[in-house]
């Protein structure tokens, strides 16, 4: 559900902060006071276009936040939020900010990391379905309405079966695909992989050899350098009469005629004999190392042969060895696959055979239960519409079924479109043919009575859904809409004072002048403020009025 909008500087509003409660919650007003800029804020939230003539006068910039309750929500949305880079929601809430200036900057954010409008507008889809004069109307859409109709009729398992069988057709075509070439091409690439293939395998190569290659090339490249450094660094320790252990036997001495004088110095006299033997240490390491180096003209020459080879295999195959050898793994697996392309082409063809008898099966059983929903779904739709007004209208499904095994869509061989019928004698129309919008609204409210318990979109706004109603119908708007808000959040923009009633939440919208600037605002009215209200929309503040408002909440 939708818990607080937050707007900053949109047309006549400097700034207001709305909590929206669960349940149903009107939206009511003077004509012109501001009842719209709920609607275009939650548009912006929404992802659609930011008209920058909508900043408030002598503002640069223009802000929108909304925060969802998502702890109930159904949708995938935790994946999608991973996979496009967006913190993950925490406690359940959802933060969407937009954000848009007058020189054109145009930001969004998502919990706090920069989104794209097409993120908004993905997020928006699982998150809120509007109703009246805009067009974020999911139940327009036709993919839409296949799945309103197949959640009404229970089809869940025979529509994720179907799908489980166009994804594993879509695998095999794939990987027959991958194998089915022209005979010229299906040769060449034979005999290029067979050359990659031996030419990984003849090099033998280990895992981390190049590094351990180009060390021992660098040692065996410069062999004559370390061992001239090694017997400079010899002399100075200990072959020379002015080496460092003829230096340390003559200081060794001098401590111990100081030891005799104050034998205290033991600690110092220690330390000399430490550093003698790690000289004499050193002596011997440096013997060892320099003859482990090795002046041979032939091992050096391996080694850049060896070295060679690897750079013309990495420069062909991968940047490292590893990946050498990866690619290798992969075109012996290749070309294993072309050798025996007859036999895996027969098997691939004799599963594409039988997977297309039982996607012919499934999506047949699958149209056949469509088939048997359509009338159950719009029997049940049309009680609602006759409630509201539309006693001699129809709502029809109009379905079409192509059937074609070799390529199946994922949801099964049908399309669908709901069409409605407004007038006794006149053809149905598909719902997005409907030019009145309170017509419209009247429409989507039936249906979304009649799915209430399968439609997932956690908050239904719904805008000038009283349009041209009146009496009866008006009362049955309110009941509609207050049965929808048991397992749904309503917004309800309205000016009927019975829709108004039937709200667990009314607001008010007002305009005023402060500082010599029009301002509009809104407020949660109590009970005695929802009288009131109720009263003006019923005709003024009369006792009569007030009665009968009373009498509404009652």
């Amino acid at each position: 559900m939708l818990t607080v909008l937050r707007i900053k500087n949109l047309a006549l509003v400097p700034e207001l902060t709305l909590e929206l409660q669960p349940g149903c919650n009107v939206i009511t007003g003077e004509t012109g006071a501001g009842k719209s800029i709920i609607i275009g804020a939650l548009n912006l939230i929404l992802g659609r276009r930011a008209d920058r003539t909508l900043i408030r006068s002598g503002s640069d910039s223009c802000s929108v936040e909304a925060a969802f309750d998502i702890s109930r929500l159904k949708a995938p949305l935790a994946g999608f939020l991973s996979e496009t880079g967006l913190d993950p929601c925490e406690d359940g809430q959802l933060v969407i900010k937009r954000t848009f200036t007058s020189a054109g900057a145009n930001r969004q954010f998502v919990n706090g990391s920069p989104a794209t409008l097409s993120a908004l507008e993905r997020i928006g889809e699982w998150l809120v379905d509007m109703h009246g004069p805009h067009d974020h109307q999911s139940l327009l859409h036709p993919s839409r309405q296949l799945d309103i109709l197949d959640a009404f009729g229970g089809l869940e398992k025979e529509r994720a079966n179907f799908a489980q069988l166009a994804r594993r057709r879509a695998e095999l075509e794939s990987e027959k695909t991958a194998l089915v070439t022209d005979e010229q091409t299906y040769l060449r690439e034979l005999d290029l992989l067979r050359f990659q293939v031996r030419e990984i395998a003849d090099a033998r190569l280990q895992p981390g050899e190049d590094d351990e290659i180009e060390q021992e090339h660098r040692r065996a490249a410069n062999s004559a350098r370390l061992l001239q450094l090694c017997q400079s660094v010899l002399d100075v320790l200990g072959e020379s009469d002015s080496s460092v252990q003829v230096q340390l036997g003559a200081a060794g001495r001098l401590l111990q005629e100081l030891q005799r004088i104050d034998p205290g110095i033991e600690e110092g006299a220690a330390l000399h004999r430490q550093i003698a033997e790690n000289v004499r240490d050193l002596q011997h390491w440096l013997t060892r190392y320099s003859e482990r180096v090795d002046v041979d003209p032939e091992r050096l020459q391996q080694l850049e042969d060896r070295l060679n080879l690897l750079q013309s295999l990495k420069r062909k195959y991968g940047s490292t060895v590893a990946d050498v050898i990866a690619f290798g793994q992969q075109a012996a697996e290749r070309l294993q696959q072309l050798e025996r392309r007859d036999e895996t082409l027969a098997r691939l063809n004799n599963e594409l055979a039988k997977l297309d008898r039982q996607i012919l099966q499934a999506g047949r059983r699958l149209s056949s239960k469509r088939r048997e929903v359509v009338p159950r779904l719009c029997k049940n739709a049309g009680r609602h519409l006759a409630d509201l007004g539309f006693r001699q209208s129809r709502l029809d499904v109009a379905v079409v079924t192509t059937e074609d095994a070799s390529r199946p869509g994922p949801h099964g061989f049908d399309q669908i479109e709901f069409q409605f019928a407004p007038n006794p004698g006149e053809p149905a129309r598909p719902l997005r043919a409907i030019a009145s919008s309170g017509e419209l609204a009247r429409v989507m409210l039936a249906l979304k009575t009649a799915l209430a318990a399968e439609d997932e979109i956690p908050v239904l706004v719904f805008d000038e859904v009283d349009a041209n109603v009146g009496g009866e119908t008006a009362n049955a708007v309110g009941a509609k809409m207050a049965h929808i808000a048991q397992r749904r959040q309503v917004i309800c923009i309205t000016h009927l004072p019975q829709v108004a009633a039937s709200a667990a939440a009314h607001y008010v919208v007002s305009k005023r002048v402060r500082d010599g600037r029009t301002i509009s605002d809104i407020r949660l009215l109590d009970r005695r403020e929802r009288v009131t209200e109720l009263a003006r929309m019923l005709g003024g503040q009369t006792e009569t009025a007030r009665k009968h408002a009373e009498a509404l909440l009652q």
